[in-house]
Parts: C-alpha cells; sequence; structure tokens
C-alpha cells in the first residue's frame, strides 16, 4: 500500500470523494501541517495550531495511481482560495498536498504547473501548498466517517 495526504477544506468532503475510488483501500481524517503536539478539533478550529484539516489517503498503487488522486484532488476544490473553502475560512482549510516522497512531489508540482497553463481558474492564482509530509495527528472518532455516519449528502463545494 501506498499514501498520499491532502488538505481541500473540510475533511469530511475530501474523505468522502477519496472513499469512492476504486483502489482506495482506507480515509483517515486527520491534522497536518502545524505544531508536533496533539491537537483537538477544537483547537485547530480555532486556527491557533496552524495545521491544516487533512486526509490520510492509503491506496494500492497497482489499481489507482498517484496522478489519478491528483486528479480527485483538484477537481474537488477550489484551489484558488487562500486558507477558504466555502464557507470555512482559516488556514485550517487550506488547499495543501503533503507529499510522501520526492516521485509525489514531483507529480503534484507538474499537476499544478498544468492546472494553471490549463487556464482552467482563469486570472486566478493557485494558492496549493506543496510540502513534505509533517507528523500525522488522527482526528477524533467522531470525524472518521462522518457524512455516512450521519446519513448526510456530500459537502461539496460549488465554485
Amino acid at each position: 500500500m501506498a499514501y498520499a495526504t491532502f488538505g481541500a477544506g473540510c475533511f469530511w468532503g475530501v474523505e468522502y470523494f477519496f472513499k469512492q475510488v476504486d483502489g482506495v483501500t482506507d480515509c483517515t481524517c486527520g491534522y497536518m501541517g502545524g505544531d508536533d503536539q496533539y491537537s483537538s478539533y477544537s483547537e485547530v478550529k480555532a486556527g491557533t495550531t496552524g495545521h491544516a484539516e487533512v486526509v490520510l489517503v492509503e491506496f494500492d498503487p497497482n489499481k489507482v495511481s498517484y496522478e489519478l488522486l491528483l486528479d480527485i484532488f483538484w477537481s474537488n476544490h477550489n484551489p484558488t482560495t487562500l486558507n477558504r473553502q466555502g464557507e470555512d475560512t482559516g488556514s485550517q482549510y487550506r488547499s495543501s498536498v503533503f507529499f510522501h516522497d520526492a516521485s509525489q512531489q514531483t507529480q503534484a508540482i507538474s499537476a499544478k504547473r498544468a492546472l494553471i497553463e490549463s487556464s482552467k481558474w482563469g486570472d486566478k492564482q493557485i494558492v496549493t501548498e506543496i510540502v513534505p509530509t509533517q507528523k500525522f495527528h488522527e482526528a477524533e472518532a467522531y470525524h472518521q466517517d462522518y457524512l455516512a455516519k450521519n446519513n448526510l449528502p456530500s459537502c461539496h463545494i460549488s465554485f
């Protein structure tokens, strides 16, 4: 198995989209990119820890490529809004690719460049950060599979 980590706003929607992908074996909501101390949801939501809400995606690279996961990431959030997705504002909702190795870094940079060159977002700047993974803090149990547990539709952002 391999791992990918993405931040694209509220982790419930991010988790939902990746769980639909054949070859994704697990998704875990959590926090990354801030201080190394354990952080609770209330601390992260308050914006005091520097963490982003992220989803750690476990996948079988024989069934799904990292490139396809990047495509899903880019397609399911707005990478032009700094520290914001829809009504969620703050650095904890920033657009982020946390790469696990040099290959992922290269692919993420190439995918971002291709998105910029596509002009899909017009003159808007792509603000997605591409940074090495840091310590992953698993979110509280009630956040895992939140949408399914609460029989809610996806919280997909319209843009």
